[in-house]
């Protein structure tokens, strides 16, 4: 028993030992590295770090309230390579189903190869992913019209390696071009809602009419949405005078009005819209004026269901037009249209705000109010009275006139020539025929026929209407008839079927005026006696030449 208890008081021991031997063996280890490692010395090195020198972000990733307008114009004049500054622009992120920041500028004077380059592809728009350049020749990315915009879009949706062909088919693309044209046309409309304003506030200065209920409203809500968006706009910001910002916008339509109109012919989705941003003269506007569509309605005539037009070269010549005659006396209002680009443009222009479009140079022109009832009975009833007469008078004009008519719209002209309602009228007929290389068969067959008005209570009328009942084949009677259809043709702007006959029945007018003979001709004094001085002037002066030939032969 002692010998067992001795074993346990020992085995501890032993243990003990076995573990400090263990032990030992890992520090001999760990010493032996140590002595294995090779002495190391510290040297002091300078390094050098590099230095971020663009430490600014994209201008568009910024927040718009952060960047101030020379900033913007610094950018524009950077991307358009313009020495001006930019007319407006807009700045703005689009997020949802696709996100980009883009943004936009419109130059202040239009480039001068604009419409000359309209087929080609665009390159005002520089599109980036991710920060990354991709292109900026586009085909479709802002519509032709809206090709004077210039701008940046960054798009973090699109793949970097994808081909352009490719680019063009994408579908992010379509989504960021219905983007950036509404976003465009966002820019035009409050330059456009800007002038109107300030339109408003010089009548109001100069005492104008007091405006209703309804266009109080929507004036007011109008302010509340420009107050909205001056709240948006850079620090800084001048406001401007009203006369200086009806300026700017008629200076903003002289340069891009053409591509406006254009936008109307071409975007049928946007045609509403940008038929609010065009301004023409009219009857009622003073020089340098201008009325919108809008305003237009707002200011028509009580009574008056339809939107007037006419259209031509001179505005002077087209307020004088006899087709207006009847308009001005119940004081409505004719936009007069003198630039080439209208007459396309109201061929897709039907309506603004459920008021139809009505050409005065187009037959059948309508008025839609309680007088016409009134007009309409005491024309028909002239009608039977003028029967015979009208008859005698498209007989005669047979080869160049449809129908002749008893007028609803003449007052102090005798007689009128109008288009067919659905045919061109006098103006649209020179726009087709001046294009050097357009086909004539593409236009001659809206070159309708002619219709002839007259107006049945003109004494001129009257007494050859007499005059054809007494003799329906007296030549001089034809011959008045065949001037005065002539001299319409003239004043409407069409093309003289015979000019030689014109002006030989004008001559025939003016001698008849003065009590001249018409037969007797031009008194031309003889010139045999001067014949024959010149001939012995000629003679004389060959025999001196002869002369002066033989004394040099002699010396």
């Amino acid at each position: 028993m002692e010998e067992e208890a001795a074993a346990k008081e020992a085995k501890p021991e032993e243990e003990k030992k076995e573990e400090d031997d263990e032990t030992q063996p890992e520090v001999k280890e760990v010493e032996e590295e140590e002595a294995k490692k090779p002495k190391t010395k510290t040297i002091k090195e300078k390094v050098g770090e590099w230095e971020r020198v663009n430490k600014n972000k994209a201008i568009w990733l910024r927040d718009s309230k952060e960047i101030t307008k020379e900033e913007y114009n610094a950018f524009y004049q950077s991307l358009s390579k313009d020495s001006s500054d930019s007319a407006a622009h807009i700045h703005f992120s689009a997020e949802g189903q696709i996100d980009f920041k883009a943004i936009l500028f419109i130059p202040k004077t239009a480039p001068k190869e604009m419409f000359d380059k309209m087929n080609s592809k665009l390159e005002n728009i520089k599109l980036y992913v991710r920060r990354v350049f991709i292109s900026d020749s586009f085909d479709d990315l802002v519509p032709r019209y809206l090709n004077f915009i210039v701008g940046v879009v960054d798009s973090e949706d699109l793949p970097l390696n994808v081909s352009r062909e490719m680019l063009q088919q994408s579908r992010v693309l379509k989504v960021i071009k219905k983007k950036l044209i509404s976003k465009a046309l966002d820019m035009i409309k409050k330059m456009s809602d800007k002038e109107d304003k300030a339109v408003d506030k010089l009548e109001e200065e100069a005492g104008g009419e007091k405006k209703d209920k309804k266009k109080k409203e929507d004036e007011e809500k109008q302010e509340e949405e420009e107050e909205e968006a001056e709240e948006e706009e850079e620090e800084g910001a001048v406001k401007e005078e009203p006369k200086d910002t009806v300026k700017n916008y008629n200076t903003f339509l002289e340069q891009y009005a053409k591509s406006i109109k254009l936008g109307i012919v071409e975007d049928a989705k946007n045609r509403k819209k940008l038929a609010k941003f065009v301004r023409f003269r009219s009857t009622k506007t003073k020089d340098g004026e201008s009325v919108s569509l809008q305003r237009y309605v707002d200011r028509m005539a009580v009574g008056q269901k339809h939107i007037y037009y006419i259209t031509g070269d001179d505005h002077k010549e087209l307020i004088k037009s006899p087709y207006l005659e009847k308009l001005l006396k119940r004081d409505y209002e004719v936009l007069v249209m003198t630039d080439p680009m209208d007459e396309y443009m109201m061929q897709h222009l039907d309506e603004f705000e459920d008021h139809t479009f009505v050409n005065v140079a187009k037959e059948d022109i309508k008025f839609g109010d309680k007088q016409e009832k009134a007009e309409k009975k005491r024309v028909e009833k002239k009608k039977e009275d003028l029967k015979s007469f009208i008859d005698w008078y498209k007989e005669l004009l047979k080869d160049n006139v449809e129908k002749v008519v008893i007028s609803n719209r003449l007052t102090d002209t005798p007689l009128a020539v109008v288009s067919g309602q659905y045919g061109y009228t006098a103006h649209m007929e020179r726009l087709m025929k001046a294009q050097a290389l357009a086909d004539p068969s593409r236009y001659q067959f809206m070159s309708s026929k002619k219709t002839v008005e007259i107006n049945p209570f003109h004494p001129l009328i009257v007494d050859l209407a007499a005059r054809v009942e007494k003799d329906k084949e007296d030549e001089a009677v034809k011959g008045v008839a065949q001037t005065l259809f002539d001299a319409a043709l003239v004043q409407g702007d069409f093309e003289l079927v015979d000019k030689t006959r014109f002006t030989q029945s004008v001559v025939a007018l003016l001698n008849d005026k003065l009590g001249l003979d018409a037969s007797a001709k031009a008194d031309v004094p003889e010139l045999a006696e001067e014949e024959e001085e010149e001939k012995k002037e000629e003679e004389k002066s060959s025999d001196d030449s002869e002369s002066s030939e033989e004394k040099k032969d002699e010396l």
